[in-house]
C-alpha cells in the first residue's frame, strides 16, 4: 500500500494532507487572480511599503491586515477582513477615475468600506494617514470631506443595514 509505504504505519503522511489533497483557495478566485496578487506583493510601491509597515503583523490595534488580496474581480491594496475595511493606495493615474468609483461600488455593495489615501498624503504625512485609520478603526469620529472614505452599503450578513464596525461617529 502507498500509505503504507510513505509513513510504515498504515496511514497517509500527514505532510501529505487527507486523500492527497491540494493547497486551496478561498473563495472563487481564481489561479491568475492569485498570481497577480502575489507579482503585486513582490513589487510593492514605497507609499504602499510605509503603510504596510503599520498595517502588518497586527501591529495596528492589534487588527490582521492583507495585502493585495482578491476580492470578486479587484485586487486591493489592503484589507481587515474582520473590519470589512478596504485601504487603497492611489497615485495619480487615479485622479476621477470611474474605474475607481466602480470598483468601490462594487466593495461597498459587498460589504466593505473602502478608505483612499494619495501617495503623497502617505509619503508627506503619515502621522495623518495613521490619525484617520484610528478614527475609523475606533469609530471616534467621520473622517473630513478631504478624505476619501466610502462606507459599506451592504453588511456582511446581507441584511442591507450598513455594518457597525465601520459606522464612523457611532460609539457602540
Amino acid at each position: 500500500m502507498a500509505a503504507e509505504a510513505e509513513t510504515g504505519t498504515g496511514y497517509p503522511s500527514p505532510l501529505r494532507g487527507e486523500g492527497g489533497a491540494q493547497r486551496r483557495v478561498r473563495g472563487s478566485v481564481g489561479k491568475i487572480a492569485v498570481s497577480r496578487a502575489r507579482t503585486l506583493r513582490q513589487n510593492q510601491t514605497d507609499p504602499e511599503r510605509r503603510l504596510w509597515n503599520i498595517l502588518r503583523n497586527r501591529s495596528f490595534h492589534g487588527l490582521k491586515f492583507v495585502r493585495q488580496l482578491p476580492v470578486g474581480p479587484f485586487i486591493v491594496d489592503f484589507a481587515c477582513r474582520e473590519l470589512m475595511l478596504i485601504v487603497e493606495v492611489d497615485g495619480s493615474q487615479h485622479v476621477e477615475s470611474e474605474r475607481d468609483a466602480s470598483r468601490t461600488a462594487f466593495l461597498n455593495r459587498n460589504g466593505y468600506a473602502v478608505l483612499r489615501f494619495w501617495n503623497n498624503e502617505i509619503t508627506e504625512g503619515l502621522n495623518g494617514v495613521h490619525a484617520v485609520l484610528t478614527a475609523i478603526v475606533e469609530r471616534t469620529d467621520v473622517p473630513s470631506p478631504g478624505w476619501r472614505y466610502s462606507p459599506a452599503t451592504l453588511s456582511p450578513e446581507g441584511r442591507g443595514a450598513p455594518s457597525a464596525g465601520l459606522v464612523p461617529g457611532s460609539k457602540s
